[in-house]
């Protein structure tokens, strides 16, 4: 297929689904229930998924209840979590057990954690107990582990088996597994000692054992370990699913993909959000009301306030230098949004560095040198030419020089701080993003004013 089929491709879908959105509020405000169900026959589960979001929340649980019970399984998992949420509540019992017990156990821990205690506890207490206790163990584990992100669907054969009876037990077991491309090789004691893919037990001679066939040098983490270095090894490794195993190397569950793609997903949106100062808490910021928005901005907001008044206060301490020199006004806010932008350009390359792990093998002298010289060269070239335009349109030498001299200063110690400022939390055990932009913005701020300031007091001799 060529770029422009595949860009028609993707066009056409897209524009099916914005169809199928509008169609379906139509028919659903017309109550033609058996039109939606017709309409809804050739659409995929995601696509379902986003038409329901799409609707007023009077029309999402009619909607949704026009699904078959396999549709409405498939579709549910889709749905974002806040109108999960919303439907389930929504609900009759029977219908959210149903929906409930045939969910994946990692989904069904995720929609536990959102939900208000006392249903959850009403639910636990009605799915089947096998799906029941495998929840349980799911959220006995802390939110960001992989205990808690982990399927315990998986394929897991012992390693005296032969390639001819791995394959009689994978036509048994396939159907209730959700990850079916690599089998899990485990000791009597359910210790996992190898692993192979679907290819190599289909080409294994047929009296072959999985002992013989299996690859021993297994990619495993532990229950306790954090989502995103499961998502840097998934990556690193080119892995479908990671194994996940306890203290003793006993196999709990498997992460795969799919999962690890949300995982990056949601720690991205987390950094973006910190490095502009705003606190997201895992949830979708555009489908938070309001007040609760300004609620977790106002703190943020408060502390840049407090700490940006020392600016003013080191301003009141120059009135002097002010009054002497009043063009020096002028171009106060050329040299913050300067010196700003460039410890914010490098705070940026610097945390999202340490995130991917692009700066593993990087010492932070190195790097910080590296964005020393970098500020130094912006400052050479763009500190001769605001002098030249200074003096051409406002005829103010000294002052061109003292605005000039203080880019170059204020560049060079933009960019060292915004790309020490993250090692430094770092070595605290901080998100180094917690180091945002308006943060370094700031400090820029407070020690650009004192320079410029001072350098105006050496060359203006106010």
């Amino acid at each position: 297929m060529t770029n422009a089929d595949t860009t028609t491709s993707i066009g056409s879908h897209s524009e099916l689904r914005e169809l199928v959105c509008v169609q379906l509020q139509l028919l659903l405000e017309q109550k033609n229930y058996e039109g939606v169900k017709t309409l809804l026959i050739p659409v995929q589960p995601v696509d379902i998924a986003e038409a329901i979001e799409d609707l007023p929340k009077t029309l999402q649980i009619i909607a949704f209840r026009l699904l078959t019970k396999l549709e409405a399984i498939d579709v549910y998992e889709y749905l974002d979590p806040i109108v999960q949420q919303s439907l389930i509540q929504e609900f009759h019992d029977q219908e959210a057990i149903a929906i409930v017990n045939d969910m994946s156990p990692d989904d069904r821990a995720k929609l536990f954690d959102e939900l208000p205690p006392k249903l959850v506890r009403r639910l636990i207490a009605q799915i089947a107990p096998k799906e029941r206790e495998v929840t349980a163990l799911l959220l006995g584990y802390q939110s960001d582990n992989a205990g808690r992100l982990m399927t315990p669907e998986y394929i897991a054969l012992k390693e005296y088996l032969t390639a001819t009876q791995a394959q009689g037990k994978l036509r048994t077991l396939a159907h209730k597994s959700e990850v079916n491309y690599y089998i899990y090789v485990t000791d009597t004691n359910k210790r996992l000692i190898g692993i192979l893919s679907l290819k190599d037990l289909i080409i294994a001679e047929p009296d072959q054992t999985l002992g013989e066939i299996m690859t021993q040098d297994v990619i495993y983490t532990y229950t306790d370990t954090d989502q995103e270095e499961v998502a840097r090894l998934i990556q690193r490794y080119d892995l479908l699913a990671l194994p996940i195993v306890d203290k003793d190397e006993n196999l709990l569950g498997v992460i795969t993909v799919d999962d690890v793609i949300d995982i990056i997903q949601e720690e991205v949106t987390e950094d973006f959000y910190k490095m502009v100062a705003v606190e997201s808490q895992g949830d979708n910021y555009f489908q938070v009301g309001l007040f609760e928005v300004v609620k977790k901005r106002i703190p943020w907001l408060l502390l840049l306030l407090i700490t940006n008044s020392v600016t003013v206060i080191i301003l009141s301490q120059y009135e002097a230098v002010l009054d002497e020199a009043v063009a020096l006004a002028f171009f106060t806010p050329l040299l913050i949004g300067a010196g700003g932008n460039v410890g914010a350009q490098s705070s940026t390359v610097v945390i999202r560095g340490l995130s991917t792990e692009a700066l593993r093998d990087k010492k932070p002298v190195s790097v910080i040198i590296r964005e020393l010289i970098s500020g130094a060269l912006l400052g050479i070239v763009l500190g001769p030419l605001v002098v030249i335009g200074i003096f051409l349109f406002f005829g103010h030498q000294e002052v061109g020089l003292t605005v000039g001299i203080s880019l170059l200063v204020i560049t060079i110690i933009a960019a060292t701080a915004g790309a020490a400022f993250p090692y430094i939390f770092k070595s605290f055990g901080l998100d180094p993003a917690l180091m945002s932009a308006p943060f370094i913005t700031t400090i820029v701020d407070i020690l650009g004013i004192v320079i410029y300031l001072n350098l105006a007091k050496i060359f203006l001799g106010v």
